[in-house]
């Protein structure tokens, strides 16, 4: 029943991804099962071994619903990460079709070289293992006593995610659209306010940054999304909808998106609810 749960989990938080992904996309993309499913099918697989790794599954500090309200947001990351490093580095595929390119591109312009996108995925990576590395080590020694530093400090460096998306995301898109200042803050307001929460529940430091990003993202992109349907997503800025149909018939999956927060706020009510003792 427990792994049932935490598959379940996964489910929900490749299903909410799915569906925005495609909401915003399909009316200038099209619609296919195997896309849809794609975020879907990866946070279903990352989800155990996101629940082992991150200690989640043995830490019995904390009630089965804080751990899988955790979860969700960790799995989310897990795979918006995954997937953004293969769209970014890896694939190829032809950038005509998009406003701003989603290939590596510095300034606009699209770094065709594989060996050059190579490159950089190993250090992007190498610098997410490092970072993982040095919270590890950090949450070891405040378990040990020896950081002694104000929580909400530490909640500064656990939101981190919040400024390497506003940074990534000024690097990506102001060149070509311009500078936001809202924006740019946007992210790490909310990093930190998901950091908060994640600590009132947990004092695992690797768990915090990855639900203070995730859930960010979550709530960010259901706002873009479903606060603002007829804007066009900043990629197909000023690109024709090709597939008009899908304006209406995205709409179907919109019980799909509801459900995935239902499952979400659920297991946070719960969580709250139970006993809990975190970093803050």
């Amino acid at each position: 029943m427990q792994l049932f749960i935490v598959l379940l989990t996964g489910l929900f938080a490749g299903l909410h991804t799915s569906t925005w992904g495609m909401y915003k996309d399909s009316p200038h993309e099209g619609f296919g099962w195997g896309k849809y499913f794609r975020s879907t099918i990866a946070s279903l697989v990352f989800a155990p071994f996101v629940w082992h790794i991150t200690e989640l599954e043995g830490d019995t500090s904390l009630t089965f619903a804080t751990s899988i309200f955790l979860l969700w947001g960790t799995t989310y990351v897990a795979e918006r990460a995954v997937m953004e490093i293969w769209k970014t580095f890896l694939r190829t595929e032809d950038q005509s079709k998009y406003f701003i390119p989603m290939q590596l591109h510095v300034l606009g312009r699209v770094v065709e070289s594989k060996r050059d996108r190579y490159i950089a995925a190993f250090f992007y990576v190498g610098g997410i293992v490092l970072v993982s590395w040095l919270l590890v080590t950090l949450w070891r020694s405040h378990q040990a006593g020896e950081l002694n530093w104000n929580p909400y400090v530490i909640l500064l460096f656990l939101s981190v995610g919040g400024w390497v998306s506003a940074f990534g995301g000024a690097w990506k898109d102001a060149p070509i659209e311009g500078f936001e200042t809202f924006k740019f803050f946007r992210s790490p307001a909310v990093a930190y306010f998901w950091a908060w929460v994640a600590a009132n529940l947990t004092d695992n430091f690797v768990v915090i940054t990855c639900c203070s990003l995730g859930f960010t993202i979550a709530c960010i992109e259901t706002y873009k999304t479903f606060f603002f349907p007829s804007r066009p997503r900043g990629k197909f800025q000023g690109k024709p909808i090709s597939f008009p149909e899908m304006l209406k018939d995205r709409q179907k999956f919109i019980a799909v998106f509801v459900a995935a927060w239902i499952f979400l706020i659920i297991a946070g009510v719960m969580a709250f609810m139970g006993p809990h003792e975190g970093l803050v």
